[in-house]
């Protein structure tokens, strides 16, 4: 949500801010709709104040037994209140106006983000490991140690296209890489493993950005609860209406959950294997900070991300997303892209992103700071710690042999009873 005391400040600035993402100007329009809220909210009290004094004058005219002046003066209190109550509506409608049109709009970006169109124009910023090249090398699915532990015909037969049944050696994967991550991301980076509801109220979907733009990106059950895109909206939304001592900050939080997403407007993209799904999992990273802190928090965050794929040897490279492929919410993004061999490029696997005092606003997000002073507004940050589908897909294809059998990273053995290699027939061993 965007403060509209600073596009009052600095309406030039904000439309500036506006066109790099390729976005129209409309601090004129906001402004409009702002200077009819403050008028309606000015009437209101005007007529307030004239119907407070009108209660005065009423028990002075009765004192003194002046009958007239006192029914007139009646008549005209009970006239202002029908009129204040006309024009309190009539500044809620405004305030209401003017808030739904700031809630659409997408998040200044901070000056370090680089300029363009399109995803095209991302800038690298960092690559880890060799790529395989592979003359044979194949998708996920048709990986032979892999191919039966993947059912999508099953899967479509009981809920359609984008879903997947995956069993034997691949789902025991599965389970484990989002083990691993777990562990990794709360023993080694600092983050407190959490639990979280997958079905949210409107407010929650709200506060971290997703409604009223997103909507129709997301699922909704008959009696209005939304199903989680990602758990970064109950994690940050966790801390939403309170007041934190500064002294609680940074909060950094992780989350295995279920997401959902209805992958509206992605028709025919990726629709091979299970790189794009409507039902996923997701390792999720979130950070509660102070402002100044956000910064540090993100390169951090990102770290982490980073430990990840390099202890499961997966290359991979990191952009910084330009202004025009930065997400609704964001500040700023960096996209780390992991390695995928049976498509000879670069995948986004992890997405961490600073939205700044965006979603704290909009959630009413705030702590105390230590040196006294009225409450701040926190930053929040997110960043996937990562897709547990995508690293499957990327362990796999990452891991595949000329025999048909797929080689696993050491690092997970623990999590699969000492196991390091999925056989051609598909049996852990």
């Amino acid at each position: 949500m965007h403060d509209i005391k600073l596009i009052r400040e600095t309406p030039a600035a904000f439309d500036a801010a506006l066109v790099r993402r390729g976005e129209a100007p409309l601090s004129a329009s906001l402004l409009a709709m702002d200077e009819a809220r403050r008028a309606k909210i000015l009437a209101a009290e005007t007529a307030q104040a004239d119907a407070n004094k009108g209660a005065k004058d009423i028990g002075a005219a009765k004192a003194r037994g002046d009958d007239a002046e006192f029914d007139r003066l009646r008549a005209l209190v009970s006239e202002k209140k029908s009129e204040i109550a006309r024009l309190q509506d009539e500044a809620k409608a405004e305030d209401a106006r003017l808030s739904d049109a700031l809630a659409r709009i997408p998040n200044v970006l901070y000056d370090d983000v680089p300029d363009g169109a399109d995803e095209s124009e991302n800038v690298e910023i960092h690559r880890w490991g060799e790529p395989r090249r592979l003359n044979t090398a194949k998708e996920h699915f048709d990986i032979p140690a892999a191919a039966a532990c993947f059912d999508f015909e099953r899967a479509a037969k009981m809920s359609g296209s984008r879903f997947v049944l995956m069993q034997g050696a691949v789902a025991r994967l599965h389970r484990a890489l989002a083990q691993f991550m777990l562990d990794k991301h709360t023993l080694a980076h600092g983050m407190i493993e959490t639990n979280t509801p997958v079905l949210v109220r409107d407010e929650a979907m709200y506060g971290t950005d997703k409604l009223p733009k997103f909507g129709e990106d997301s699922y909704q059950t008959t009696n209005g609860w939304w199903l989680i895109p990602t758990s970064e909206v109950s994690l940050t939304y966790s801390v939403a209406g309170e007041v934190l001592d500064e002294a609680q900050l940074p909060i950094r939080l992780t989350a295995h959950s279920l997401c959902f997403r209805s992958e509206a407007g992605s028709a025919g993209r990726d629709t091979a294997g299970m790189l794009r799904q409507h039902q996923f999992e997701k390792v999720e990273m979130v950070a509660i900070t102070h402002p100044a802190h956000s910064a540090a928090e993100q390169k951090r965050m990102l770290g982490a991300a980073h430990a990840v794929l390099e202890a499961l040897e997966i290359p991979y490279r990191t952009v910084v997303l330009c202004a025009g492929d930065t997400g609704f919410g964001a500040r700023r993004t960096f996209d780390v892209e992991a390695w995928l061999p049976g498509q000879n490029t670069y995948r986004e696997i992890s997405s961490v992103s600073t939205t700044g005092d965006f979603q704290a606003r909009r959630m009413n997000a705030r702590f105390k700071p230590a040196g006294g002073g009225k409450p701040e507004f926190v930053h929040t940050l997110n960043g996937s710690g990562v897709a547990v589908g995508r690293c499957l897909i990327a362990v796999l294809e990452n891991g595949q042999q000329e025999d048909g059998s797929v080689t696993l990273p050491a690092v997970l053995a623990p999590y699969l009873g000492g196991a390091t290699v999925i056989t051609a027939d598909g049996m852990l061993q």
